[in-house]
């Protein structure tokens, strides 16, 4: 199809996508209000709760993945993007309005349900609105969204911060106990330590609530319609995004792949040997997406760029320019993903990774230290945000077919939300016992691990329908 409406298409897709922009978001503010939230109750000096900290929205984020795709198949996916919504929301007050420790790790939890939610039906709603030719571009949107939510927190979480004084910067890096000490009694008793943290998380209600009144304005996914048997409705969605010859040649194709394959399915259909194939690929990419170690420079950017020599106050301005790249090579991403095709950005993405976890690695075991540690960090987001971050949500929404589609989502991005959290959590203790340069280490093998997986098992999908896929990667 060389014609579509693209206003319409762009409008929904978009839309949809602001559930990414508020899980980059969600995600990402945390590891800048972390130096003045864990100053604030008492848990600086301990890692296990610092994990705690970081990870238990990942907690959620599981229990969001898992429960996403079968309510998806019940009620729709609009009703389920909504509800994602509400949960932003009502996180985004409560993480900032709390004084003790317990009930600040309950609202990460919620935002973390909302994130699981939305991780896994904005980028499947895309798929199953947008028309072939330009289904990567479109899924790459939401990954979009997520790095401007990324970014957006990184310049909240910079801006809203009060500059440290001089003093206070040279106390934090002299290493003594007592300066050390006496930096963080300053910063407890500082706005940033008592206030700035908590609007770093209010700041997010403003997009959540943008996102809640936006989002009744979409129709829902024309496939979920016709799984449903309401082909009147999936005819006018259709027709809407590429007028009545597009919309009776999709609907025909769509309900010739339910009569071969009819009805919608759960758990024990998908893990049966006919979806055997297509369910380990989608697991392993979800998990590799995670494990490759990127995520890590942005929740724990603080011990990273503390580690290659820089304050609190240097740290934030840092994780900006990584935030900025991410957003750059994302949008290079946009444009290539349609046309260099999902394996090759893939293969380069683990390759590339592997091969600068190594030197960054390296480059701790001797300590070095400076600018020259920012831009290695910086080359190891841009290869991530162009290939593994955005192509990663375009192969899980578009590798199964529609009949276990929201189920088949729902698992790949519980084990990648699963992937996150053991990541997120373990981090501390790992970097501790191995050092920073350890920890790259691994990650720089498990990237090489992906890479050879790569190459022998991942087929390339760019171009071609979902029922086309359907037929090229199951086997009866």
């Amino acid at each position: 199809m060389e014609t579509f409406n693209k206003s319409f298409t762009y409008f929904i897709c978009l839309v949809s996508a602001m559930g990414g922009l508020l899980f980059g978001y969600d995600w990402v503010v945390i590891g800048g209000a972390k130096p003045f939230y864990e100053l604030f109750f008492g848990i600086s000096n301990s890692p296990e709760m610092q994990g705690l900290a970081m990870s238990i929205a990942l907690v959620g984020c599981l229990l969001g993945a898992m429960v996403a795709g079968a309510l998806a198949d019940r009620y729709g996916r609009k009703p389920l993007l909504i509800g994602s919504a509400v949960l932003f929301l009502f996180s985004a007050w409560m993480t900032g309005w709390v004084d003790t420790f317990n009930p600040f790790l309950w609202a990460r939890f919620i935002g973390g349900v909302g994130i699981g939610i939305a991780s896994a039906l904005s980028p499947m709603y895309i798929a199953e609105v947008s028309p072939a030719h330009i289904r990567g571009r479109l899924v790459s949107l939401n990954q979009m969204t997520i790095v401007l939510g990324i970014l957006g927190a990184q310049i909240v979480n910079w801006q809203i911060a009060e500059p440290l004084p001089a003093e206070i910067s040279a106390m934090q890096l002299s290493g003594d106990a007592a300066q050390l000490a006496a930096a963080d009694s300053f910063i407890l008793s500082s706005w940033n330590g008592q206030m700035g943290w908590r609007w770093m998380f209010w700041a997010e209600a403003f997009p959540a609530a943008i996102f809640l009144i936006m989002a009744f304005f979409i129709p829902e996914s024309p496939r979920y319609q016709t799984m449903k048997g309401e082909n009147d409705k999936a005819m006018r969605t259709l027709s809407m995004i590429g007028g009545n010859n597009y919309a009776a040649e999709e609907l025909k194709i769509i309900n010739a792949s339910r009569a071969a394959d009819a009805g919608q399915a759960g758990l024990k259909t998908l893990f049966t040997h006919k979806y055997a194939t297509v369910l380990i690929l989608g697991l392993f990419v979800a998990v590799f997406q995670q494990w490759c170690g990127t995520n890590v420079i942005f929740n724990y950017a603080q011990e990273i760029f503390s580690a290659a020599g820089y304050a609190v106050g240097d740290v934030l301005f840092n994780i900006v320019i990584t935030g900025v790249a991410n957003v750059i090579f994302t949008i290079v991403a946009l444009f290539t993903i349609d046309r260099w095709g999902r394996r090759s950005l893939m293969l380069f993405g683990a390759l590339s990774l592997a091969i600068i976890y190594t030197i960054l690695g390296t480059c701790y075991y001797y300590h070095v230290t400076g600018f020259g540690m920012v831009i290695l960090v910086v080359l190891a987001i841009s290869a991530y945000a162009m290939t593994l971050g955005p192509v990663t949500w375009v192969l899980l929404a578009e590798i199964f077919p529609n009949r276990v589609r929201g189920v088949a989502m729902a698992t790949c991005t519980f084990a990648l939300w699963v992937g996150s959290t053991t990541l997120t959590y373990f981090f501390p203790p790992m970097n501790a016992a191995l050092g920073s340069s350890g920890s790259f280490w691994i990650y720089a093998a498990i990237c090489g691990i992906g890479f050879i997986f790569f190459l022998y098992r991942l087929p390339e999908t760019k171009g071609k329908t979902l029922e086309e896929l359907e037929k090229k990667l199951i086997k009866e």
